[in-house]
């Protein structure tokens, strides 16, 4: 009996082994196959937190020599990248740094009455979606501009709630496969085009042209709906920063993007919005539904900090016509609160009062002593704004504006290759700016020669610049049918006051963190040395690369203007990101430094998760 049970007890412990060794290849094949299905966020990160490692990305090591760390060989560290895991489906318009559900997983202490749970919290390390957006069920690469300014296909933007909800305003309708756009808004329900001129009519600008000869150019539009007043000026050369936040009105600046109109997710709240002092000519609000009463004005104040000298701030809403007591009271204390701003009527109408800011400080030194809101402190930074808190005083002009009175703008066109007023800032000189506009000519024809077998000229719409400089790549496309958000580093030189003195928009950002903006909302992203930045950052290059992605439209393109060890870098990734290339330049051609750069360009295809029956184009 001892000797069938010691042969029995054999026989359960190999079979055991067998199993285990079963199941350990399993799991091995399977860890390896996972990243060519679809796959959850999670699996993604545990990928991605691996591979930095791997890598070396993310550590406290010396980030000086670039090169030897881009060079890494596949072969020696083990790593070949050949796929991504693929999102959720239901995280296919995923924003990172403007997720509800992170808000709530992480029990973030907001305060709601003042806009917080709408502003940037951009998720930890541990908490990143390393994983490829998908897109929608039955996405189709997007109609043209300018045909895109008044219909999408429904399918890239699944949503309807707001053609229901503002159906009597003219917002958007729903036909058929398309999504169509009168127009209209809260206070034009007629349309845009016939509320622009009324307004251009009551400020007296000739032939009731809102760009005033081209003295008004950049246009701050708050509460923006989908983004029809910006869509509309685009006609008058006058470009807007439609703005709106990531709320209960469903999708809108997705909507506005899709369409091809400049437009940003962001919030009054308690931060800084992300441009410099005096960067507008005119800030508007149609039924915006904000408290400009609230905290002492504070908002008001930003709006203030943003214009210009002589700028003009639009309201239109019930306050400014309507008799009942409630919006006569805030019509009365906002009243006297611009007063004290020194802001004057310059037009009221209908349902639409203008206010229009001093061009000097004049009306500010008059003022009693005490007078509420107090003027900002002398030391403070105007132009600073990553993270910054927003105060509740008036920004003054410094002594040079003062004396300049506003009058330092040359009128578009001309604003936009004219040495800009804050130049000097910076210690460079009109040369210098002759210079860089000179070379991003060059630059720009040749990556249009590079992408020609690629485009039509109606291929590019939304262009972002991600490391803009002093906006002479966009200035470069001034002759495309194209708009450039400008994108300046919050590590480098705060040059975005120089791209807004141009006549150009933009943004500050760290591209440690994702940007505020839809997935698959740009046709073209210029990628010069930003790669190489952020590994000098500790930052890790595959999120940069993910969030690229996340950003870039299907079949759009990537320039990437960087180091030869960089170019190679992205080249392993290129299979797993589902892009091509399309061309590569010594970038020497068309430069008369930078010798040790290379110009790579890549494109997106058209790829469907295995929920839309296909797994590529």
């Amino acid at each position: 009996m001892r000797g069938r049970s010691d042969e029995v007890q054999k026989k359960r412990l190999v079979t055991a082994l067998v199993g285990a060794a079963v199941v350990l290849c399993f799991l091995y094949v399977y860890q390896g196959s996972i990243f060519g299905s679809q796959s959850s966020g999670a699996t993604a990160l545990e990928y991605g937190s691996k591979s930095l490692r791997k890598l070396g990305w993310g550590g406290d090591e010396d980030a000086d020599d670039i090169s030897s760390k881009f060079s890494l060989d596949d072969a020696d560290d083990g790593i070949m990248v050949k796929s991504f895991p693929v999102c959720d489906d239901r995280h296919s318009e995923l924003i990172p740094c403007l997720d509800r559900h992170l808000i709530y997983q992480l029990r973030l202490k907001l305060d709601l009455s003042l806009m917080e749970h709408y502003e940037r919290h951009c998720p930890p390390p541990e908490r990143r979606f390393n994983c490829l957006i998908p897109p929608p069920h039955g996405y189709k690469v997007p109609i043209k501009w300018p045909k895109s300014r008044d219909e999408v296909w429904k399918a890239n933007i699944p949503h309807t709630h707001l053609a229901h909800e503002k159906s009597d305003q003219n917002w958007m309708v729903v036909k058929g496969e398309k999504i169509v756009f009168p127009g209209g808004g809260t206070h034009f329900h007629y349309g845009a085009g016939k509320y622009i001129a009324a307004m251009a009519n009551m400020l007296n600008f000739s032939n009731n042209v809102i760009n005033d000869e081209g003295r008004l150019r950049t246009v701050l539009d708050v509460g923006c709906g989908v983004a029809s007043f910006g869509g509309y000026l685009l006609s008058s050369d006058v470009i807007t920063m439609s703005l709106a936040p990531n709320d209960v009105h469903q999708n809108q600046i997705q909507f506005a993007l899709e369409r091809g109109i400049p437009a940003y997710l962001g919030v009054l709240g308690t931060k800084r919005l992300p441009y410099p002092s005096r960067s507008f000519e005119l800030a508007h609000c149609s039924r915006c539904r904000i408290d400009w009463l609230q905290r002492d004005g504070i908002l008001l104040l930003e709006l203030d900090r943003v214009l210009r000298p002589g700028g003009y701030f639009a309201y239109s809403s019930p306050e400014a016509y309507a008799q009942d007591e409630e919006d006569l009271r805030i019509w009365r204390e906002m009243s006297a609160l611009v007063k004290r701003m020194c802001w004057k009527i310059a037009a009221k109408k209908n349902q639409t009062v203008i206010w229009v800011k001093p061009l000097n400080n004049d009306c500010y030194l008059q003022r009693r002593a005490g007078t509420q809101p107090p003027l900002c402190r002398s030391d403070a930074d105007p132009d600073a704004v990553l993270g910054v808190n927003m105060e509740a005083c008036i920004t003054p002009y410094s002594d040079h504006d003062h004396k300049a009175g506003g009058g330092e703008l040359a009128p578009w066109p001309a604003r936009l290759t004219s040495p800009p007023p804050r130049l000097a800032d910076f210690g460079y000189s009109n040369d210098m700016f002759e210079k860089d506009m000179d070379m991003w000519g060059r630059r720009v024809e040749n990556y249009w020669n590079l992408l020609s077998p690629k485009i039509q000229s109606d291929t590019i719409r939304n262009v972002m610049d991600m490391k803009a400089h002093l906006g002479s790549f966009a200035a470069a496309l001034k002759d495309k049918d194209v708009w450039v958000m400008n994108v300046v580093p919050e590590d480098g030189p705060n040059t975005l006051k120089v791209v807004y003195d141009r006549g150009l928009i933009g943004a500050a950002h760290n591209w440690c963190e994702a940007f505020s903006t839809y997935p698959r909302t740009y046709d073209l992203l210029h990628a010069w040395n930003i790669i190489s930045d952020i590994e000098r950052k500790s930052c890790s290059p595959e999120d940069l690369l993910l969030e690229m992605d996340r950003t870039l439209r299907p079949t759009g393109f990537i320039i990437f203007r960087d180091k030869q060890s960089v170019v190679d870098y992205v080249k392993k990734y290129m299979s797993a990101l589902h892009w091509e290339a399309v061309a590569t330049s010594d970038a020497s051609s068309d430069s008369d430094q930078d010798g040790d750069e290379v110009v790579f360009i890549v494109q997106k295809k058209l790829w469907l998760s295995s929920r839309n029956s296909r797994d590529e184009e």
